[in-house]
């Protein structure tokens, strides 16, 4: 069953105090594309999470966004920042000297200026931060997998119902077709009819030769025969289990191929619409293809 590039997936997932929460965002792409966005914490677990999503997605740009939080109590909520605290002292001190002030620099002073004392900077457990985030990114590639393949379906039934139009389409082309030969025939006779009226009759063998190599130029049925099977083999590729989006994207330039050689053949307005349709609907297809993984 064929699955679509374009899903969501959110998951959330809690391991001792930790709890982390994933969400994953997928688009089209020729290739595996892969971006992590994450706080700094868990940096050193991007190859890591690669690897999770990669090994059950084969195409697609997929987004990646992980929020961690750690509920677990800890007095140290706050801290000093030594450095800015005594740079602040200092400069307080020099204040002091260089206006040959009296008054003593008090606690209040300190604790006046920005940023002296600031929420601490708590490390967390990599193992448990781990345990937590991985099993919320299988979980979320998972989720992502299956949607992926529910929206598959939906892809499936559309792609098989316009490639059944086709066919239908293709047939009702192919029996018009049969009579183009002669057609061109029958016209050629009847410009030369008049062409010649006042003239001595021409070689009949010669005439019927000349319509013969008009009548093949004009003949389209090998490419019908190779759109046939082209069609088998695009339903085959919808049904098989394997990756399928790039084997039909190339199909479809073979159907694409296979029309205009037939349209530049016809040389009949009504062939020619026929082609313009199915060359529409096509385009259609092509469209569809561009989301299968």
């Amino acid at each position: 069953m064929i699955k679509s590039m374009t899903a969501f997936s959110q998951v959330s997932n809690t391991f001792d105090t930790i709890t982390a929460d994933v969400t994953i965002r997928s688009y089209n792409s020729r290739h595996l594309d892969i971006a992590f966005y994450g706080p700094e914490s868990c940096q050193m677990f991007e190859e890591d999470i690669k690897k999770i999503i990669a090994k059950i997605h084969d195409r697609g740009r997929i987004e990646i966004k992980l929020f961690v939080q750690d509920d677990a109590k800890d007095p140290a909520l706050f801290e000093v920042d030594d450095a800015r605290t005594i740079s602040y002292f200092n400069a307080l001190k020099k204040i002091k000297e260089d206006l040959n002030l009296s008054a003593d620099i008090s606690l209040a002073d300190i604790l006046s200026a920005r940023n002296v004392i600031v929420p601490s900077k708590k490390t967390l457990d990599s193992k448990n931060l781990w345990k937590a985030v991985e099993t919320a990114m299988e979980k979320a590639s998972s989720s992502l997998s299956f949607m992926r393949k529910e929206e598959g379906k939906n892809l499936y039934s559309d792609l098989t119902a316009r490639m059944d139009y086709i066919e239908s389409a293709l047939k009702a082309l192919e029996k018009e077709a049969e009579q183009v030969p002669m057609i061109y025939k029958h016209r050629l006779m009847e410009r030369i009819s008049y062409l010649t009226s006042d003239t001595e009759e021409l070689d009949p063998v010669r005439i019927s030769q000349e319509a013969a190599i008009l009548a093949d130029k004009s003949d389209v049925s090998e490419e019908i025969v190779r759109l046939y099977s082209h069609i088998k083999q695009f339903k085959g590729i919808l049904d098989s289990e394997d990756s399928q989006g790039r084997k039909l994207n190339f199909l479809i330039q073979e159907f694409n191929r296979e029309f205009n050689t037939i349209g530049s053949k016809a040389g009949m307005a009504d062939l020619s619409h026929k082609v313009v349709d199915l060359k529409s609907e096509l385009e259609k297809i092509r469209e569809q293809v561009q989301n299968i993984e």
